[in-house]
């Protein structure tokens, strides 16, 4: 199935495994070369740019070829077990190299890194370095530790440790499109995700630094941001001082909404991911008051029955969100929603199988991701339920979402025939360099032909859409 991807805790499946690309004309000179691969979510991929920046200043020069590098990581992602499968058997190839270069340093970050840690530094000694997301900071540290033949390891949870300062390297930029940080951590103890084990308590990143990023961005000529994490809307920094930040109070996810968004007219703010019983009212009316909020929630609601939702421990009903789907419809008409859904959760019915197909119709979702359960090691899930349903009823399940989701963007995309949408320029037509790729507000890919016009990537430009795909709109830029 054709799908719009985003960014949030889902998993971009065309960028998985992709490696750090160094500056096309980097003036520095390095002594040693690092060369990293990301896996998962989009945090994770912004947690590599962090990395990136340590490393660049210890003297680390990226490198897109491992047979040259001196240091090895792979940043991994324990939310799906096809990705520690596929990290795995990197860390096996890497293996067979270093043993003809052994100098080499090979090392794993992220979120496998606290759960496997025994296993890959002593059981089946597949790394030197194992470091935790928080622990970032020591990695020059154990980079020492580690040259002299010591195996390190630094998987510490931080209850304050947002990395507010440093300023990331951008990986595999377009130049128009950005993530920012703006916290780390759940508190949120969903019964089928293991990151508030992985990742630690949640913990709002300084607001000035955030709105300092993004205009230091703007002023690059980035022309979008995406504020990513875990549960953004449950983002709440106070200041050590009374009138510190300009607000004289605390500053909410609503508040920091406008602040980026105060920036520039022209820089483009998403966010990702909310979590339906967090996004309040205020942070909707926020969106509406302000054109460059894009009019686009990503609203994962994993399950249509109340009763699954329990065990999920999603602490919402069937009927709350609805509610909820209501009230944002209410306050934009125009905002585009999507989902994460999950098939076939413990102890799942026909009958709930089917509440989930009946609130995505209900939803209107424009696009969703969609999974079948997999139990995960160390989640309350695999503690406390039985991953009772059959394989092949699973999949079946799946299926069926994944044809409603394909309908429901089929209609999506149909409603706009007609319509013109002020689109971003991102780059070329992956298939056609005639044509511009871009996106609306709503977040749906837009193609149109360049024609005689002087556009560039990070203008915005009127296009009236006149076909579709069940992923894409196809237009041509508005003459009027």
């Amino acid at each position: 199935m054709e799908m719009l991807k985003v960014a949030d805790k889902t998993h971009d499946e065309s960028r998985q495994g992709e490696a750090f690309a160094p500056f096309a004309v980097d003036p520095s000179s390095y002594h040693k070369r690092f060369y990293i691969e990301s896996y998962g979510c989009a945090m994770n991929f912004s947690d590599s740019e962090i990395v990136a920046s340590i490393l660049q200043g210890e003297g680390f020069g990226a490198t897109r070829n491992f047979e040259e590098a001196d240091l090895i990581l792979l940043n991994t992602c324990s939310i799906r077990e096809k990705a520690e499968q596929t990290v795995r058997k990197r860390l096996t190839e890497f293996r067979k190299i270093k043993k003809s270069k052994p100098g080499m340093l090979v090392g794993v970050l992220g979120c496998m890194a606290e759960r496997l840690k025994a296993k890959l530094l002593e059981e089946e000694k597949l790394v030197d370095i194992v470091v935790g997301p928080d622990a970032y900071r020591s990695l020059p540290g154990l980079i020492g530790e580690a040259e002299t033949g010591q195996k390190t390891v630094n998987v510490l949870l931080s209850r304050e440790e947002t990395y507010a300062d440093i300023s990331p390297v951008r990986l595999e930029s377009n130049g128009i499109s950005a993530f920012v940080s703006i916290m780390r951590g759940c508190n949120n103890m969903c019964s089928f995700c293991v990151v508030p084990f992985t990742r630690g308590r949640e913990r709002s990143r300084d607001a000035q630094s955030i709105v300092a990023e993004v205009q230091e961005l703007f002023n690059q000529g980035f022309r979008e941001v995406t504020l990513l994490g875990q549960n953004v809307d449950s983002y709440h920094w106070s200041p050590e001082n009374e009138g510190h930040n300009g607000w004289g109070k605390a500053v909410t996810f609503a508040n920091l909404l406008e602040m980026v968004a105060q920036v520039h007219p022209d820089m483009r703010v998403r966010f990702s991911t909310s979590h339906p019983k967090d996004i309040t009212e205020e942070v909707l009316t926020t969106m509406a008051r302000y054109e460059n909020i894009c009019k686009y929630i990503h609203l994962p609601v994993q399950s249509g029955s109340t009763r699954v939702l329990q065990l999920m421990n999603r602490t919402y009903t069937r009927e709350w969100y609805m509610a909820k789907v209501d009230q944002i419809m209410r306050i934009m008409p125009d905002c585009a929603l999507s989902s994460d859904i999950i098939a076939g959760f413990c102890t799942e019915t026909e009958e709930e199988h089917k509440d989930t197909l009946d609130i995505m119709s209900y939803s209107k979702y424009d696009f969703s991701y969609m999974f079948i359960y997999s139990e995960r090691p160390g989640t309350l899930a695999a503690r406390r339920y039985k991953d009772d349903i059959p394989e092949e009823v699973k999949k079946r399940r799946l299926q069926e979402i994944v044809d409603l989701q394909g309908a429901l963007s089929l209609a999506s995309n149909e409603r706009d025939l007609g319509k013109t949408f002020k689109v971003l320029i991102e780059g070329d037509s992956k298939r056609n360099q005639e044509e511009w790729k871009g996106r609306n507000s709503q977040n749906k890919v837009v193609v149109f032909p360049k024609e005689e016009y002087a556009y560039q990537p990070g203008d915005y430009v009127w296009v009236t859409i006149h076909d579709r795909t069940q992923g894409t709109l196809i237009g041509r830029i508005s003459k009027g």
